[in-house]
């Protein structure tokens, strides 16, 4: 485990950059973000002993005789394979430890906190992509791993290999990638140069990927590249869910590293209920166990959810207020201003539940309403996601609606529905858009609405966060509002697409003699408070998979309890084939989505804008 160590960025040190009792928060501001290559080096000794723990283990494993030293294990491994010591001949394992703890004086040194750079000439990180000429893979995630690369968070030694069915060589690879590649707005010295030197680390390989031919001819590409060194592997799986398997059975029994770690990033969807789920899940774990697996949800990088927590455990004006006691409803809104273009019939096969509420806004929900986890670290966080998970309610038809987006002419244009796509049935019932109330029945907060919204074909596109606070009791302003006290009620709203802000509605004498009042907001806008431009989701998870760190990514008991309570709504909208209300394309959504709202005395936040 000692490259995987060598390579994690442990919780602990994230933290700190925003603990006000850090000795590093000590001055009157916090400190700057630290540079990502200073991360790679300044690791905290306590990661050291892992690599003392490995030393000694290869220590012990050269006790084993060459004859009997094991075949690789067709398991993936995270962390260095080792030597069986049931295979040391005549040996004590007393003395065969004793030994081994005679350490030369480097690797004392090491102990003594010498950190990530004595090992970094040792090692190298290679990252495969399969489904390099897929959408994905061009748009986001090469790109993602130049704007790493631009920014020195990558490590000294790596390669890029792109992996697919489609002929195309390694200059052709680079072209086809070179065209969606840009340089930070703020950073753009050497753009050039640093883009070459990318481009020459990134390589193609043809293969299917249910061959293990493929992937041993895949592993002696890699192989040539590691040169020796403690070789760290990470697979992007940017393919069709119904590959899944057979191209981890392939990396993992020709393709996995003999010395350091392999880890797997999987792309959504994760089943399409909890049946499928949980038979995929099986199947990863018949090849990986379950820190190698990355499941990755892009939203949870984006910055105004990873700051969630922060804006809320870090500020003392939040958190007192984060219950039922002060909080009326939380809205999560999503809505995208197209349609499905040409990919409705892989749309068609999920429908909007599954592709954004099941995943994206019940991740976000999650973290929003969880408990304080014992510290920052990955599994104390997946354990309070998983704690709201359980205490939810599963889904009633009842709190439901549906919707699907038809026909229609919007400033001279046409804009065609849901089934007139060619790849969709014609008689397809598959919902386009949903609206749900869904209830989490624990003491902080039970009988509070979480309303869900989403939809395709609206007439914006956003997604954001919307808390409503509760009246003030026995307001003696409120006269000044008229009857709608829905005007005086204070929300805090995280817009975390586009044009990310946060920002806090407050009720405000207006200057004059007389006593008007209005409703003003505190704005945290971020492009006007920060230069720097904003990370996309996938520069964060990469580094996170690289680097071990694995808070941003799905467990699997995550994954069944998120399913558990969308699959008895599913099957029964399935089963019972209920018809989505439909809704003119650029719209609002259905009427519906109003009348559950109101059910619960809710009015949806975002009414008011264009």
């Amino acid at each position: 485990m000692a490259a995987a160590a060598a390579l994690s960025n442990s919780s602990s040190t994230r933290c700190a950059a925003f603990n006000p009792r850090s000795s590093a928060s000590s001055s009157s501001s916090y400190p700057s973000t630290t540079p990502c290559r200073r991360q790679w080096r300044q690791q905290p000794r306590r990661q050291n002993l892992s690599g003392t723990v490995s030393l000694i283990s290869r220590r012990v494993s050269s006790k084993v005789p060459a004859s009997k030293t094991p075949l690789r294990e067709p398991l993936l491994q995270d962390g260095p394979v080792t030597a069986e010591l049931n295979h040391v001949e005549r040996e004590p394992a007393i003395e065969v430890l004793n030994n081994a703890m005679q350490l030369p004086a480097s690797s004392q040194e090491m102990i003594e906190g010498i950190g990530f750079d004595s090992r970094e000439d040792d090692s190298t990180v290679t990252i495969t992509v399969l489904g390099a000429s897929g959408d994905l893979a061009k748009k986001k995630i090469f790109p993602a791993l130049f704007a790493l690369y631009y920014e020195d968070c990558l490590p000294k030694h790596f390669t890029i290999y792109g992996y697919a069915r489609s002929k195309m060589t390694d200059a052709e690879l680079r072209q086809k990638i070179s065209k969606s590649l840009s340089c930070r707005i703020d950073k753009r010295e050497n753009c050039k140069e640093k883009m070459e030197q990318f481009l020459d680390r990134c390589f193609y390989y043809s293969g299917q990927y249910n061959s293990l031919e493929n992937f041993e001819e895949l592993d002696q590409k890699l192989r040539s590249h590691e040169a020796g060194k403690i070789a760290n592997r990470l697979f992007y799986l940017s393919i069709p869910p119904n590959v899944f398997i057979d191209a981890v059975k392939c990396a993992s029994l020709s393709a996995s590293s003999a010395n350091g770690w392999t880890r797997v990033i999987v792309e959504k969807p994760f089943g399409r209920d909890s049946e499928s789920s949980a038979l995929l899940t099986k199947s990863l774990k018949h090849y990986l166990n379950e820190d190698q697996i990355f499941r990755i949800d892009h939203y949870l990088g984006k910055e105004l959810v990873e700051n969630l927590s922060v804006l809320r455990f870090s500020n003392l004006v939040f958190e007192p207020l984060w219950s039922r006691k002060y909080i009326r409803n939380v809205q999560l809104i999503f809505s995208e201003d197209f349609g499905t273009e040409g990919r409705g019939g892989y749309f068609d096969h999920y429908g909007i539940i599954r592709d954004i509420m099941q995943n994206h806004l019940l991740q976000i929900l999650a973290i929003f309403a969880m408990e304080t986890p014992v510290s920052c670290d990955g599994e104390d966080i997946r354990n309070e996601k998983v704690k709201v998970f359980r205490s939810m309610r599963p889904l009633q038809l009842e709190d439901v609606v549906i919707g699907q987006y038809k026909s229609h002419s919007r400033g001279g244009v046409n804009h065609p529905g849901y089934t007139d796509d060619k790849t969709v049935p014609k008689n397809s019932l598959t919902p386009t858009f949903a609206a749900a109330a869904l209830f989490i029945d624990n003491a902080r907060w039970d009988g509070v609405p979480f309303l869900m919204k989403a939809g395709k074909a609206l007439h914006t596109r956003r997604a954001e966060i919307r808390v409503q606070f509760r009246h003030v009791p026995g307001n003696i302003y409120n006269k000044n509002f008229g009857t709608d006290l829905d005007q005086a009620t204070n929300e805090l709203v995280i817009k975390i697409q586009p044009d990310e802000a946060i920002y806090l509605k407050i009720n405000n004498k207006v200057p004059g003699v007389g006593m008007r009042l209005d409703r003003s907001t505190l704005n945290l806008h971020y492009a006007a408070r920060y230069s720097k431009e904003i990370p996309d989701a996938y520069e964060r998870l990469l580094l996170d998979a690289i680097e071990g760190e694995r808070r941003l990514f799905i467990r699997s008991d995550e994954l069944d309890a998120a399913w558990a309570l969308f699959t008895p709504l599913l099957k029964e909208l399935e089963e019972k084939k209920i018809v989505p209300e439909y809704y003119p394309y650029g719209s609002r959504g259905p009427v519906g989505a109003h009348y559950l709202a109101a059910k619960y005395k809710v009015k949806w936040g975002d009414l008011g804008l264009h």
